[in-house]
Order: C-alpha cells, then structure tokens, then sequence
C-alpha cells in the first residue's frame, strides 16, 4: 500500500550516507526517568520556538541537526504534522504562546496558497517566521539544470496531515476561544470531505501528491488517516455543531471499526492503492495505538490489541514501526506510553529510560537509535519500492510525542489523560 503512514521521514532515502553512530543511552534512575524526558524535551521544543526571532506566526524544522548541504531536500523543511504535534505538545508543555505561533503559521498558510484558492493545506513548508505575511513552500534552486526544485509529496496534500493542523487549531482554540482556530480546523475538514471522500468501503482517502501541474488522487485508504479525521472532525463537530462534521467523524469511525481484525486481535492499515481491497500483511505501530487514544471510550476488545502489539512491534525496551521490526521507533515507543496511560496501564520504567536517553546533542531526539529502520511502506507512487525509513537523526516529530507522553496529554482529545497521575 501506497501510504504515508506516519510520514515523518518523507525522503530520507539519501541520508544513508551520512549516519552517524548511536550515541549510548544516559543512564537515568528509573523513578527519574519520566520527569527528566518531561524536562528536556519541553525544554527542547521551547527553545526551538523561542529561537524564531520575535513572536510572530512561524514553523518549526522537522530536522533542526541537518548539515547545510548534505541533504538539500529537507533543509529548513517544516513538515505539519510535526508541526501540528510540536504545537500541541507546546500547549502540554505549558508554552501556548509558542504554540499559537505555529498555529497562526497554518492560518497564513492556508490563507495565502501561491496556486490554490480553496485553503488546502500543503504537507509541508519552509521552516521559520512568516516572510512579509506569508509562509513559503519548500524548495531550492538547483544549479545543475538551472531550475527550481521542489518534493513532490511535500507540495501535496494528505488527508492524515490536514487532520492534525485541524487538532492543533482545536487545542488552541480550547484554551483561547479564538473563533478563528475553530473556524480554520472546520475549514481543512471540509477540504477533505470534498478531496478525499472515497466509497467501497465509505472512508477518506490519501489525499494529493505531486506538483501543482500534476497533482494525482491517493486512492489508497488509511486507518491512521481515519483515525485522524474521526477526531478532529468529532471534536470540531461538537464545537461548531456542524452535523456535516457529525457525519463525517461517523464515516472515518465506521472504517476505523471495521479495520478491526477479532481474529488477529489487530488494527488492519487499510486498503491498497485500488481503495477497496484489504491489506492484511503489513501493520504499522501508530495504527495499533492511535484508535485507543482518539476514541473515548473505544470498544472494550480492542485493548486485546497490546498481544499484538508486544508480540509484532516489540523491539527490546522499545518498539518499532513495522511487523518484525528491526530497531526501536521512538515516536512510535512514545505513542505506546500515551496509549498505555489512556488504557490505564502501567509505563514500564525501561520505556521511560529508552525514550530519555534518545536526547541528541541539541535537545531534540533521535528518530531511532538504530543506523536506520524499514516501515516496510512506500513514500509515494512514484517510489519503486519501498523506500520510507527512519534514520538515526534528531527529529521534531519524535521530541513532541516524548513530551507528550511524559506529559500524560492526549493529543486527539485536547486534554490530560485522566489515568495519568503525577504527570509532570
């Protein structure tokens, strides 16, 4: 399946090159483990906001530690779902300044498209504060040619990532009642209904890829994706009591239900590029976990899912992104604790421990400890094979889910998770 599942390490097929080794984990009590992860990596992301100069709209860098040169496609990058995470993991943080700035980013982004006229969001931007109003897509001019390069996913559109500006625009507007924010989140999830509603089975498609001249339809559909729009649009529904927004969340929901495998006591990832047929040998980490965050309360089997999720996705005191996995993901080992808390279960100290000790030298933390990981999926159709991987480099995505697990805050809800005492 075509999907982007995650996304977070879009096109890093190149850094192969440049991996530089696992530096060994900090050794941390374990009773210190999690308040130490809450300390560094809020303070991490603040300090990322806070080096933006002034206190104007901006957007955060995906991978703030590249070398300028090494890899061109990703410098200053600012891709929104990292964005949206890092947004709402500010406001977990305590930091809703900050996190206003990039949802006031989104707002100029949507507003200000250079080719589109209907508020779609992009998947990804130049990192930094808003030039004269304006947020600027990515891109770079490339001498050998004499032409101006662009990523052909991050100038397109997926449905996954829409959904989470529209829950950081949630959040922001749950502790500002700006009308604005509400307004935005209602927009980008009338932008999907419009681009991505697929039938055979009723769900939300990928979304867009390709340049402005060529843009093509995802067909394939996505539980995460689903999981994503029936959140953000239960939640706007309710705000805005929008019964479009109702039904919406009633569709993505229904999918997101009937993904459930009893048998495998399992989440499926959804269909193939055709939209219909199931795909049934792969499992993606986030899809397993998700839905026990964005669904409150969810149906009583699905907490069967942690056999799965121990026996298919484990790797040693973390987990990985794929079936079999071959290192630890620490977004996803992050994504593992927050449901965890939300199931009302324990956080092993040896999870704490892994995720504190990720910490790169700059305060963001490694994507994985591992040279590189497989995810077993394919960036996007004009990938050959499958080609999405993550890489032992520091990573916005994965510094926000670690705050917000150490948080104790769900990220599809808006609030602290009642079953996490003496969060920090």
């Amino acid at each position: 399946m075509e999907t982007d599942m995650s996304f977070r390490w879009r096109h890093l097929a190149c850094l192969g090159l440049m991996l530089s080794m696992t530096l060994p984990r900090a050794a941390f009590p374990a009773d210190a483990a999690r308040q130490q992860l809450a300390d560094s990596s809020c303070a991490a992301l603040r300090s990322a906001a806070m080096a933006m100069p002034g206190d104007g709209p901006m957007l955060l860098p995906s991978y703030p530690d590249l070398q300028p040169g090494s890899v061109r496609a990703l410098e200053n990058v600012a891709f929104v779902y990292d964005n949206a995470l890092a947004g709402i993991a500010l406001v977990a943080c305590g930091e809703t300044a900050q996190a206003r700035r990039i949802a006031d980013a989104l707002l100029l982004a949507a507003a200000h498209d250079p080719s589109f006229k209907d508020g779609r969001l992009r998947n990804a931007y130049r990192g930094g504060g808003a030039n004269g109003g304006k947020v600027e897509l990515p891109g770079y001019w490339e001498s050998q040619g004499n032409y101006w390069s662009q990523d052909p996913y991050q100038v397109g559109t997926a449905t996954g990532n829409v959904a989470w500006a529209a829950l950081l625009w949630l959040t922001v507007y749950e502790g500002s009642h700006d009308r604005r924010y509400l307004d935005a989140a209602v927009a980008q999830l009338h932008w999907i209904q419009q681009h991505a509603a697929g039938s055979s089975p009723a769900a939300y498609e990928g979304g867009l890829f390709g340049y402005d001249n060529a843009q093509r339809a995802q067909h394939w559909k996505a539980t995460e994706h689903n999981v994503d729009v029936y959140a953000a649009a239960t939640w706007a529904g309710r705000e805005a009591g929008d019964a479009g927004l109702t039904q919406q969340a009633q569709v993505a929901g229904d999918f997101v239900k009937a993904m459930w495998d009893s048998a495998g006591h399992r989440f499926l990832v959804g269909t193939l590029d055709d939209g219909k047929t199931i795909s049934r040998d792969k499992s993606g980490l986030d899809a397993q976990v998700w839905p026990l965050l964005a669904f409150v309360p969810h149906p009583a089997e699905w907490s069967q899912v942690w056999t799965w999720v121990d026996t298919q996705h484990r790797s040693g005191d973390g987990y990985g992104y794929r079936r079999q996995p071959d290192g630890i993901w620490t977004e996803g080992s992050a994504q593992v604790a927050t449901a965890l808390q939300a199931e009302g279960k324990p956080v092993p100290d040896t999870l704490w421990r892994l995720l504190a000790g990720q910490r790169g030298p700059g305060g963001m933390l490694y994507a994985t400890p591992q040279p590189r990981i497989t995810t077993d999926f394919a960036i996007g159709p004009t990938s050959t094979y499958a080609d999405f991987y993550y890489y032992h480099q520091p990573h916005l995505g994965a510094t926000a889910w670690a705050a917000l697990a150490a948080k104790g805050w769900n990220p599809f809800t808006g609030h602290a998770i009642v079953h996490a005492e003496n969060a920090p």
